[in-house]
């Protein structure tokens, strides 16, 4: 009597597997195609447009995400969350204070990113508060890992503040310095090591 309703169960789930694979990779490629669409034509970017580059129907977007303000917060979580999850991988794969350099260059990027998606997502959302404090709060605990791993390898000096190294890039940012910032950026987080090893 068991064993009837372990075969329909399993009929039910084999081909369930790979829509949502399927599914998942769509997503993924219209939040790639929309990142690109935002940071280059900012809020107005064409929906269909980002379909397009997808390689997806309309149809298909909306199901993902029904408004452009969704669209929006989500490649904005994306991003910081792949910056956030960076920490990990550079963490097993650089010494200590080599991965909070390269970690911080991955956080001059998606300054970059933040300064095109945060003042959309303000503009069309009205309060996107939880979205930007969610993200940041990941980003500043991955900066301290980060920071902790560094000096207690003894690389780095005891005093050094993560969310210091945060704001200095971000100030960076936000100066009017003509289009180059992110090369100063880069810059300085070269200086704000070297400033920070024993």
């Amino acid at each position: 009597m068991n064993k009837k309703p372990l075969k329909k169960a399993a009929k039910k789930s084999l081909p369930a597997r790979k829509p949502r694979s399927d599914a998942q990779e769509n997503r993924m490629r219209i939040l790639e195609a929309a990142k690109e669409a935002f940071t280059r034509h900012g809020a107005q970017a064409s929906l269909d447009e980002i379909a397009k580059q997808a390689g997806v129907g309309a149809g298909t977007l909306y199901r993902h995400f029904p408004s452009r303000e969704e669209l929006l917060k989500e490649v904005y979580r994306t991003e910081m969350g792949k910056l956030a999850d960076a920490e990990h991988r550079l963490a097993a794969e650089l010494p200590p204070v080599e991965a909070l350099r390269a970690w911080l260059l991955l956080f001059v990027e998606a300054i970059a990113a933040k300064q095109v998606i945060a003042p959309v997502l303000k503009e069309l959302v009205g309060n996107p508060k939880e979205v930007f404090e969610d993200s940041f709060l990941r980003l500043r605990r991955a900066a301290e890992s980060l920071v902790a791993r560094a000096v207690r390898s003894g690389e780095l000096r005891r005093d050094v503040e993560p969310n210091d190294l945060l704001r200095a890039l971000v100030g960076v940012a936000y100066v009017e310095a003509g289009p180059d910032w992110q090369a100063s950026a880069r810059r300085l987080v070269d200086l704000l090591i070297g400033g920070a090893r024993r």
